[in-house]
């Protein structure tokens, strides 16, 4: 069974979504796919997700 996801509003530099937008597709991964992935993997390497 999935996970609820919450959802939160982002505002964010044009620029920088440009360039989520294109690695996001180089992994064929959809941009709030990527956000969430960079987030989560930022999130582990500071050792703030629970195991």
């Amino acid at each position: 069974m999935a996970r609820p996801r919450k959802s939160y509003p982002l505002r964010i530099d044009p620029e920088v979504h440009a360039a989520l937008e294109r690695w996001a597709a180089d992994e064929l991964r959809s941009v709030n796919a990527q956000i969430e992935f960079l987030l989560r993997q930022a999130v582990k390497d500071a050792g703030r997700l629970k195991k």
